[in-house]
C-alpha cells in the first residue's frame, strides 16, 4: 500500500493517514510503502494476538519507535529479554488490583484536594497542562512519598511531555538515521538531562539512608540491592522511568480526551452528569461511590477505544513468520495499533461514533478477545491497567459532580503527531460550577 502520498495529504496531522490505511486495509494485513522503510500494518484482533501473545517472543521492541527513545525508555519494563522480566517482577506487586484498591480511599482523597487547589472557576486553562496538574502529584504522593519534593514534580512533568512528543517526527520518517539531526533532538537531549537530573540524586540519596519504606524509591532499592555501582543505579531509573510513564503519562493523556468528547457527545454527557448527581450528590467522591458509577465506566472504557494513548506499537521480528498467510521476513518492523483495531467496522459497530453502552455490563463476551486493547496485550500487557481504572472515574466524577466543561475550540478535536496520542498542544476549556 502506497503510504508517502497518504503521509503527505496528511501532514499536519499524520494520525489521519495511518486511520486511512487502516480502513482501506479492513483488517487485512498489508505492507506500507515509505520509501526504503516498508512496515506491515497489523490491525486484525487474529493476527494481534499472534504477535503480541502467541509468538510474542519473535517480536521485540527494537528498532522504529524504541531505539529513538532508547536514552528515556532504557532497558527496564519497556524493554525485552531478561532486563524486562527482572523489571516486572519487581514492579508487578505495585500495580497488582488488590495492591491498588488499598491504595484507593487515599487516591480519591488526593485527587479531590487537588481538584479544589487547582481548578479556578470560570477560568480557561490548558487542558493537558491542567489535567497533569492533578494526575501528576497523585501519583508522586501515593507511591513515591517524601522522596520527590513538589520541585522535583514541577521539573520532571514538562520534561517527561517533551521527551515523548520531540522525537514524534522520527515515528514517521525511520528511515532517516538516528545520525542525521532532526527537528526535536535538542529537546529530547535536554529533557532526558532533566530527568537524570531529578532521579539519580533520589536514588543515591536512598542508597545512602538504607531505610525500609514503602514508597517505590525504597522499594526499588532494595530490590536492587545486589547490583551496586552505576549500572545498579542506571537499573533503577530505568525502572523509575518506566513507573512514571505507567502510572501518570499514559493516564493524563487519555484523560485529556474526556472533555473534548462531553461536549461533542450532549446526550452522552447528560448521562453522565445525571449517574455523577444521583450517585455522589454534594459528598466528596469516594471509593464507595464507584460500584454504582456504572455509566461512568462505560464512558472510560469508550474512550480508551477511541482515544488509547498508546496509539501505536511498532516491533520488529526476530525470525521469519506467517501471520494470516503473510510472510513475515526476519528482521522486518510490524506495526500495532488498538487505534485502528478499535475502529474496524468488522468489530465495531458504527467505529467512529462514541457509544459507552458498547461497554453495558455482560457484552465483553460477544466481541474478540483482541479487538479490544487499550492496554496493550500478552506479557507486555501495561502494568498500569488497574490503576488507571481507579483513578479515571475519580478525576472525571470529583471534577464533575462540581462542574461543567466548556472546551474552547470549533469543529472536531484531531490528535497531533507523538508517540502517545495527544489532543492538540493548545486545547484549553473553561470549567463552570455544576
Amino acid at each position: 500500500m502506497p503510504f508517502l502520498r497518504k503521509l503527505t495529504r496528511h501532514a499536519r496531522i499524520p494520525v489521519n493517514a495511518f486511520e486511512e490505511a487502516g480502513i482501506e486495509a479492513n483488517g487485512e494485513l498489508v505492507r506500507l510503502t515509505m520509501g526504503p522503510f516498508r512496515p506491515y500494518l497489523v490491525t486484525h484482533p487474529d493476527h494481534v494476538q499472534h504477535v503480541l501473545a502467541r509468538n510474542q517472543p519473535n517480536y521485540v521492541r527494537e528498532g522504529m519507535f524504541w531505539d529513538p527513545l532508547a536514552p528515556l525508555l532504557g532497558e527496564g519494563i519497556l524493554s525485552d529479554g531478561e532486563s524486562w522480566a527482572e523489571s516486572r517482577r519487581i514492579l508487578q506487586p505495585l500495580f497488582t488490583a488488590k495492591y491498588v484498591n488499598s491504595l484507593a480511599e487515599r487516591m480519591a482523597e488526593i485527587i479531590n484536594e487537588l481538584i479544589d487547589e487547582t481548578i479556578v472557576p470560570g477560568r480557561p486553562f490548558n487542558v493537558a497542562k491542567g489535567i497533569s496538574a492533578i494526575v501528576h502529584p497523585t501519583i508522586v504522593r501515593l507511591f513515591f512519598g517524601a522522596k520527590i519534593s513538589v520541585a522535583d514534580i514541577n521539573r520532571l512533568v514538562p520534561a517527561y511531555d517533551v521527551a515523548v512528543t520531540a522525537k514524534a517526527i522520527r515515528l514517521v520518517m525511520p528511515f532517516v538515521p538516528e545520525p542525521f539531526p532532526m527537528p526535536g533532538d535538542q529537546a529530547f537531549k535536554r529533557a532526558i538531562k532533566t530527568i537524570d537530573e531529578v532521579v539519580y540524586p533520589r536514588i543515591r540519596q536512598a542508597r545512602a539512608e538504607d531505610q525500609e519504606g514503602d514508597d517505590v524509591v525504597s522499594r526499588l532499592v532494595k530490590a536492587r540491592q545486589d547490583i551496586a555501582g552505576e549500572e545498579g543505579d542506571r537499573r533503577i531509573r530505568d525502572d523509575l522511568v518506566a513507573m512514571h510513564g505507567a502510572s501518570t503519562e499514559t493516564s493524563a493523556t487519555a484523560l485529556t480526551w474526556a472533555w473534548p468528547v462531553l461536549q461533542a457527545y450532549p446526550e452522552v454527557a447528560a448521562k453522565v452528569y445525571e449517574e455523577i448527581e444521583r450517585v455522589v450528590g454534594d459528598e466528596p467522591l469516594s471509593t464507595r461511590h464507584l460500584p454504582d458509577l456504572v455509566y461512568l465506566r462505560m464512558f472510560v472504557n469508550e474512550l480508551l477505544r477511541l482515544y488509547p494513548p498508546g496509539w501505536i506499537l511498532p516491533r520488529k521480528a526476530v525470525e521469519t513468520d506467517v501471520v494470516g498467510g503473510v510472510t513475515i521476513e526476519a528482521g522486518s518492523t510490524v506495526l500495532l495499533s488498538p487505534y485502528l483495531t478499535h475502529r474496524l467496522p468488522r468489530f465495531w459497530d458504527r467505529p467512529l461514533e462514541f457509544d459507552p453502552e458498547r461497554f453495558a455490563p455482560g457484552g465483553e463476551g460477544k466481541r474478540h478477545r483482541y479487538a479490544y486493547w487499550p492496554f496493550g496485550a500478552g506479557p507486555h500487557v501495561c502494568l498500569g491497567q488497574h490503576l488507571f481504572m481507579m483513578e479515571a472515574p475519580l478525576l472525571i466524577g470529583g471534577i464533575l459532580r462540581k462542574y461543567r466543561p466548556v472546551v474552547h475550540h470549533d469543529g472536531q478535536v484531531t490528535p497531533r503527531l507523538a508517540s502517545s496520542l495527544r489532543p492538540p498542544a493548545d486545547l484549553t476549556m473553561t470549567l463552570d460550577p455544576a
